[in-house]
C-alpha cells in the first residue's frame, strides 16, 4: 500500500520537472463556423420572419463603403416603390427628348435664311461666291486687257445686226459664242424657275434672269449668294400658266439643245486660221475676253443646278446625266430635254404626299 502510494508519488513529482522543459501538444481546434454556415445554422423561425426568400450573400454581409467611393452603388437596393429598370428608362427618354428638342432649335436657327441665322456651312458658301463675283468684278473693270475699244464698238455692232453688209467677215467662232451667249439665260430660266426658287430669303429670281440676257453669269451670282432652299410649293394652276408652261416645254428645250448644238459643231468646224484670230481677240479685245469669261462661268454654274432641279423632281433614274452636264452647254440642254415634267410629277403624287411636302 506504502509502495503504491510512493509510486504515485514518484511519477507525479517526475511530470512535474519535466512539463517545464517539454514542448506543448498541438490539440485539435475547433474552427470557428463562417458567415454562410451561420446563416445555414440559422433557426427555421428566422428564415420564415424573412418570407421564406433565399437570402443572398451579398446582402447579408454588409459592404464598407469608404467616402472616396460613388455615392450610389447599383448592388444596394434602392428605395421601397421604385424600379431601377423604368427609372433608367424614364432617364433615357428625357435624354432623347431634350436632345430632340436641342436639334430642332439648332435646324430652326439654321433654316432662317431670311433672318440672316443660316448655319456656318451656308454663310461660308455665300460668303465664297460674294468674294469670287466682288473678284470678277473688279478684274472686269480694272484688269482686263482692252486694247481695241473702237473695234470692239463695231463687233457689237455688227453681232447685233445693226450694221449691214460692209463686206467685212466676222470670225467663225466669235459668232456662234454670241449666240450660244443668248441661249444661256434660257437653259437658267429653265433650270431655276421653279425649282431654283428661294423660299427663306423672299427674293424673287426673275429679275437676276432679266439682268442676265446681257450680264451673263455676272448677273446671276448675286441671286446664287442669296439664294436658301427648299424652293416654295407648287401647285397644277401655276404650272399651265406662263412662264413655266413655256419652260416646262419639250419643244422649247428640244429646240434649245437642236440650236445649242448646231453652234458648238459650227464653230468646232472652223478653220485654224479662224481660232488663232479669235485666241489674238481674246488677248486684246475686252468684249471678247468678258464673253469668254461669262461662257466659262455659265458651264462651271450649271451642273449644280442640273443637280438641284434633278433632286426637286425626284429623278432617281437620271443620275446618269450629272457627269454629262459637265459637257459646256450641251449637257444641262440635253438634261433639260429629258427630264421628267413637273405635271407629270404631280400626277404621280397622291393628295398626302402633296400635304406632307
Amino acid at each position: 500500500m506504502l509502495s503504491s502510494s510512493s509510486s504515485a508519488a514518484a511519477a507525479a513529482v517526475v511530470l512535474t520537472t519535466t512539463s517545464g522543459r517539454a514542448p506543448l501538444l498541438h490539440l485539435p481546434r475547433t474552427p470557428r463556423p463562417t458567415t454562410a454556415a451561420r446563416i445555414a445554422a440559422a433557426p427555421d423561425s428566422s428564415r420564415a420572419r424573412a418570407g421564406g426568400a433565399p437570402l443572398l450573400l451579398r446582402s447579408a454581409v454588409p459592404r464598407r463603403r469608404g467616402w472616396a467611393l460613388v455615392c450610389r452603388d447599383s448592388s444596394l437596393p434602392g428605395p421601397p416603390g421604385v424600379d431601377p429598370v423604368a427609372e433608367e428608362e424614364e432617364n433615357r427618354k428625357k435624354t432623347e427628348a431634350v436632345a430632340a428638342a436641342a436639334a430642332a432649335r439648332i435646324a430652326s436657327s439654321g433654316g432662317g435664311g431670311g433672318g440672316g441665322g443660316g448655319s456656318l456651312s451656308d454663310w461660308t458658301t455665300s460668303v465664297l461666291i460674294f468674294g469670287i463675283w466682288a473678284g470678277l468684278m473688279y478684274y472686269i473693270f480694272q484688269l482686263a486687257p482692252n486694247q481695241t475699244p473702237y473695234r470692239d464698238t463695231y463687233f457689237l455692232q455688227k453681232l447685233c445686226n445693226l450694221k449691214g453688209d460692209d463686206g467685212f467677215r466676222m470670225n467663225d467662232v466669235l459668232v456662234p459664242l454670241w449666240y450660244i451667249m443668248g441661249l444661256w439665260p434660257l437653259v437658267y430660266s429653265m433650270l431655276l424657275l421653279p425649282t431654283g426658287r428661294s423660299s427663306k430669303s423672299k427674293i424673287p429670281v426673275w429679275p437676276f434672269l432679266i439682268l442676265s440676257c446681257i450680264g451673263g453669269a455676272y448677273a446671276l451670282i448675286p441671286y446664287f449668294v442669296l439664294w436658301k432652299p427648299p424652293p416654295p410649293p407648287i401647285d397644277e394652276e401655276e404650272i399651265g400658266q406662263w412662264p413655266l408652261k413655256f419652260l416646262e416645254s419639250k419643244l422649247t428645250a428640244g429646240v434649245t439643245f437642236a440650236v445649242g448644238l448646231g453652234l458648238i459643231v459650227y464653230a468646232a468646224k472652223a478653220g485654224g486660221e479662224d481660232w488663232q484670230e479669235f485666241i489674238r481677240y481674246f488677248r486684246e479685245s475686252k468684249l471678247i475676253h468678258i464673253t469668254c469669261l461669262d461662257f466659262c462661268l455659265l458651264s462651271a454654274f450649271s451642273p449644280f443646278w442640273v443637280y438641284n432641279d434633278l433632286t426637286a423632281r425626284r429623278w432617281k433614274n437620271g443620275s446618269w446625266l450629272l457627269p454629262l452636264a459637265l459637257i459646256p452647254f450641251v449637257g444641262p440642254s440635253l438634261y433639260l430635254l429629258l427630264r421628267p415634267s413637273l405635271s407629270s410629277l404631280l400626277a404621280a403624287t397622291g393628295p398626302s404626299d402633296d400635304k406632307t411636302q
